[in-house]
């Protein structure tokens, strides 16, 4: 006969044994010890697991469970969050207390032209059996220094096997330190003398507004939205008002808001705060791409100096966000969900992000420079940016240029210039023995174009014509000694990696194409195939220009196709 268990026990019996993981003690009370006094609210979820990850090397799970119970979420919620992001290492050996230290080892492509793949394979031997983890990476954000490497926080700019081997020997290290001007060395300069001016009613919103329409300025992370048009947009929706800033700039190739953060980071927070007072806004966040490390220890220290001696009154709260190493959080939309600590998915839209933006509010999404701009816009006035130019565009582009040229590095060139004459005139020529082959315009995504359209002007809405464009500006150079199809797939390869995952042409489309060109012989058919559903059906822009390198192979250099040594 079976037993009858009354109702009432076995409530009791569920209340006492809960579902999933049970919380460990020691991991709950080395938690509240990491968060310390920090609030548990959910959107600094990412934050909280930076936490833990920066202090074990890793993320023990007892430790998610136990971070889970601290901020009242359900597991699920943390290891979804916790799973989606690269740099977040999820350990389930329930005692694995040891610290991991991370050798993070660049293949981008400016990395492998100078020599990573063999870095690579040499430093991953000599620590097979060591506590340091080798990984090969996607680029970290350091072209113009390649080959790069990080080692915990710290970076190794043209890393070689000794210099690596050495840095590993010392142990960690913080950030590297590089003089830049701080807040005194600002202001002694005349610094936040135009927001102070906004503040005293000197100067009125709508003047600054037109200024901003009038400079023909426009968004400089890549999608080219006018700036002023933005400001006046999200302006006139109600209230209260909020900005993301977006210095997530994954697109390899791309190294110029990093190199200016690291020169002069008050130039951007003054343009910041002026936009915000014109817009209103009411809280900003800013997104760090977490590779910058030194960037991240500058902007602390500096952002706290701001709120001790605020040059005005009342400015707008300001959170430092730590990204934590996904390249499609450089999208807007997928930004604003990693900031409310959520996966980084790119939204649907309409709505868009100027009307529901960062937690359900009007938001105004910027690129680091071009708020970077915004002082000097106001202090030379729209004409003297628009006076800059070649082959009839107008205004200046900071250009990150690397790969076979002398001086890799970032370059403000006037827009409109071509790839040759900025070589020649910025760049420092060609290295010996090498001539101009190939060139990627904007990044990964811009395509990749042959010498012999080198003459072609660099700016936004110039080189759709040709299957590509600007972008963020990163231009990688390629001599005689690379190939093409080598760039291409390298960039798919790096698309493949950094597919959220979210939509099926993106996420089988990449997979996809990426086995497909590793054949010798292309399969041209079924490529022209592929690239036309992830352009058409992919949410984002990561699965719509992935087929831009494959595409630009095919058109421009159909030799290499032909020629199966070359691309062996």
């Amino acid at each position: 006969m079976i037993p009858i268990i009354p109702i009432n026990e076995t409530r009791q019996r569920k209340r006492q044994h809960s579902k999933g993981r049970q919380t460990d003690p020691q991991a709950l009370d080395e938690v509240r010890q990491l968060l310390g006094d920090a609030s548990r609210q959910k959107d600094l979820l990412i934050e909280h697991l930076h936490k833990i990850n920066d202090h074990f090397g890793h993320l023990p799970v007892q430790h998610l469970v136990a971070l889970a119970q601290e901020m009242r979420l359900a597991q699920t919620e943390i290891f979804e969050v916790a799973s989606f992001y690269h740099h977040f290492d999820i350990r389930f050996e329930e005692d694995s207390q040891a610290k991991v230290l991370k050798l993070r080892l660049c293949d981008g492509l400016s990395c492998q032209m100078n020599g990573a793949q063999d870095l690579i394979s040499k430093l991953g031997l000599q620590y097979q059996n060591n506590e340091v983890q080798v990984e090969r990476v996607p680029c970290i954000g350091r072209c113009e220094e390649a080959p790069a490497a990080c080692f915990g926080q710290h970076e190794i700019p043209r890393a070689s096997f000794e210099s690596v081997t050495a840095k590993v020997g010392q142990g960690l290290h913080k950030p590297r330190e590089e003089p830049y001007i701080d807040f005194d060395h600002y202001q002694t300069n005349n610094g936040y003398q135009i927001l102070k001016d906004c503040y005293a009613g000197k100067t009125n919103k709508e003047s600054l507004l037109k200024l901003m329409e009038d400079s023909g300025l426009r968004g400089l992370g890549g999608a080219g939205f006018p700036a002023g048009r933005k400001w006046r947009l999200v302006s006139a929706e109600p209230g209260p008002r909020l900005m993301a800033v977006n210095i997530d700039e994954g697109e390899p190739g791309t190294f110029k808001d990093r190199t200016y953060l690291e020169r002069d980071p008050h130039r951007f927070l003054e343009g910041m705060l002026i936009a915000a007072w014109v817009v209103g806004i009411s809280e900003i966040y800013i997104y760090l791409r977490d590779e910058y490390h030194a960037c991240r220890q500058l902007l602390e220290i500096e952002l706290e100096k701001l709120r001790i001696s605020p040059p005005v009154p009342e400015i707008p709260s300001i959170q430092l966000r730590r990204g934590a190493g996904a390249y499609i959080c450089g999208e807007e939309s997928a930004m604003i969900e990693s900031i409310e600590g959520k996966r980084g998915l790119p939204r649907l839209r309409p709505p868009y992000v100027a009307q529901v933006g960062l937690f359900g509010r009007p938001t105004l999404e910027h690129n680091f420079e071009t708020l970077y701009w915004v002082p000097s816009l106001i202090q030379n006035g729209a004409e003297w940016f628009k006076q800059h130019g070649r082959n009839g565009r107008q205004g200046l582009r900071s250009f990150s240029v690397s790969g076979r040229v002398n001086k890799p590095g970032v370059h403000l060139a006037p827009a409109g210039i071509s790839v040759r004459e900025l070589i020649d005139e910025f760049a420092g020529g060609m290295q010996d023995g090498h001539e101009l082959y190939a060139y990627l315009p904007g990044g990964a995504s811009g395509g990749i174009l042959p010498a012999s359209l080198g003459h072609v002007p660099l700016d936004f809405d110039t080189l759709q014509a040709y299957g590509c464009f600007i972008g963020s500006a990163a231009v990688v150079i390629l001599s005689q000694h690379d190939s093409a199809v080598m760039a291409a797939r390298n960039t798919m390869n790096f698309f493949k990696h950094e597919s959220c995952g979210q939509c099926a042409p993106c996420r089988a489309g990449t997979e996809k194409a990426v086995e497909l060109i590793e054949h010798e012989q292309w399969n041209l058919e079924l490529l022209s195939d592929l690239s036309a559903v992830m352009r058409d059906a992919s949410i984002c822009g990561l699965g719509q220009a992935a087929p831009n390198p494959i595409d630009c192979v095919i058109k421009y250099f159909p030799h290499e196709l032909a020629n199966k040594e070359s691309i062996a």
